[in-house]
């Protein structure tokens, strides 16, 4: 992202349907893809640890950008221990 100090906030649907507002956490590439990490941004907490990240591929098309599910289990899982690994990296 262009400032590290500027948030930047998306909508999108959960699972019930409902619209949820996020934090886009971070945005990272692997695997030739990228994927956005969304922190859904709630009354009961601001306690990051203790939030729940939505992981979801980003892409870009021209002007556009949407999100999409990641419908493949064992992607979203390497991708999830891919986050893990520059998680523990960045602790370090």
């Amino acid at each position: 992202m262009s400032d590290e100090n500027e948030q930047q906030y998306v909508e999108i649907y959960g699972e019930d349907g409902e619209i949820v507002k996020c934090e886009i956490y971070d945005i990272v590439d692997f695997e030739n893809k990228t994927y956005a990490l969304l922190l859904p941004i709630t009354s009961d907490s601001d306690d990051e640890e203790e939030a729940n990240v939505i992981v979801l591929e980003y892409i870009e098309e021209g002007d556009d950008c949407y999100f999409q599910n990641i419908e493949d289990e064992n992607e979203f899982n390497r991708v999830c221990e891919y986050i893990r690994q520059l998680d523990e990296e960045e602790d370090e």
